[in-house]
């Protein structure tokens, strides 16, 4: 049993404060006001006042940390979860570059071991994000051109698929999530494609969750994948035409829909602060996931060099870059996406903490995670005064503590 007591607990509705959680066989058993009898004084490793408890962080959509990217070799998504706890991590949807077969299946078998047989001290790993080959030509970003396919084409191929060749087909990257159907969760598609509906309407009957984005979709397209099935956007705002006031486009239609919850990169580069509150306004915590787009460049040092797939990318000051310039998908952490939420765009804790982990446990349909409630899962991070992790639990168990 594990009392932590004399913290801020971040509830679902209100902050309650010098409370008492207690967590027994990995989950709360208890949660009251006021410090436990008999609690040790504050330089107790167990004593927490003047800090917050809130529920751990869940992000959906992560490519890397600390130098490790998803598409790399060896055990590299089992790394990435060893090392997302001393952010606030406790789960996290692995999130892959669009790419060749053979490098699908490699990430893929990567996330299966990983989920059957996760490593002491690590975040839970959750079916993987594929930011996938059916996207968008003209809104790219940082993915290869060359890996893109199209739906219509790729469905029509199912039929006569071989084993992936050094020349692949679309219909090669639908084996691959048809084999590794568990663990693949979220899928981006463009709806505009040619086949992209009947793309969302395959995906949605195979179990995963579709994503609208990478997509220069209108907002009658947008829509139309929204009743096809689709419930999820990729990084809002980023990545699909401009919200127009005679035009919403995709970001119009995702935004007046709540049937969609919308990932936002909050690292204050990606979406302006005022965007991330307009969209706040519309769809309200409950309708929103913050997310880190993080790369292998999270952690690193400004000008240190990673790899974002097969690309090279270069740490800025506040983002991610290919050599060319272009941005290249984002550097900060989920602890430092929930502090500028609160001290720079004006959330309270209860709404940044449910940004940050119950909505996107409620979207994955993560029963019992993503908050602080009695039989909950005692996915736990402890933060200080200044919003900085001093303590992850995963399952109740210690996974970070901060050496002061």
């Amino acid at each position: 049993m594990i009392v932590l007591s004399g913290a801020e607990l971040v509830l679902p509705d209100r902050i309650l404060s010098a409370g008492t959680l207690v967590v027994d066989e990995g989950r709360i058993v208890e949660i009251r006001s006021g410090a436990a009898p008999g609690t040790a004084p504050a330089t107790s490793p167990f004593a927490f006042h003047d800090h917050y408890i809130l529920p751990g962080f869940i992000d959906v959509h992560v490519h890397g940390v600390e130098g490790f990217d998803t598409l790399g070799p060896g055990d590299a998504i089992a790394e990435i979860a060893a090392r997302l706890p001393r952010y606030g991590v406790t789960s996290f949807c692995p999130t892959t570059m669009a790419c060749g077969p053979a490098a699908l299946r490699r990430a893929l078998e990567q996330v299966r071991r990983a989920r059957e047989s996760p490593r002491a001290r690590a975040a839970r790993v959750l079916p993987a994000h594929l930011e996938s080959n059916f996207i968008s030509p003209h809104f790219l970003g940082a993915q290869p051109v060359g890996c893109l396919r199209n739906p219509g084409e790729s469905l029509a191929g199912l039929a006569t698929v071989h084993e992936p060749a050094a020349a692949f087909t679309g219909a090669d990257i639908l084996c691959e999530i048809s084999r590794a159907a568990p663990d693949v969760g979220i899928v981006t598609v463009a709806p505009e494609l040619q086949g992209g509906l009947e793309l969302v309407a395959w995906l949605r009957a195979g179990g995963h969750r579709v994503s609208l984005g990478h997509s220069g979709a209108t907002y009658e397209e947008g829509l139309a994948a929204i009743a096809a099935g689709a419930r999820h956007a990729t990084h809002l705002f980023n990545r699909m035409p401009q919200l127009h006031h005679r035009a919403p486009g995709l970001a119009g239609a995702i935004l007046q829909n709540e049937d969609v919850a919308a990932e936002i990169i909050c690292d204050g580069v990606h979406v302006h602060p005022a965007l991330v509150r307009i969209a706040l306004a519309a769809k309200g915590a409950s309708g929103l996931l913050a997310i880190t787009d993080g790369t292998a460049a999270a952690g690193l040092a400004v000008g240190a060099r990673a790899m974002l797939g097969e690309q090279e990318i270069i740490v800025g000051e506040n983002a991610a870059f290919l050599p060319d310039g272009r941005l290249a998908g984002s550097t900060v952490t989920m602890s430092g996406a929930f502090k500028i939420l609160v001290d720079r765009m004006g959330l309270s804790l209860v709404d940044a903490a449910a940004m940050c982990a119950t909505t996107p446990a409620r979207e994955l349909r993560l029963v019992g995670h993503g908050i602080l409630a009695r039989d909950a899962v005692a996915d736990l991070v402890v933060l200080d005064p200044q919003l900085s992790v001093v303590q992850t639990y995963v399952g109740g168990r210690l996974a970070y503590a901060r050496m002061n």
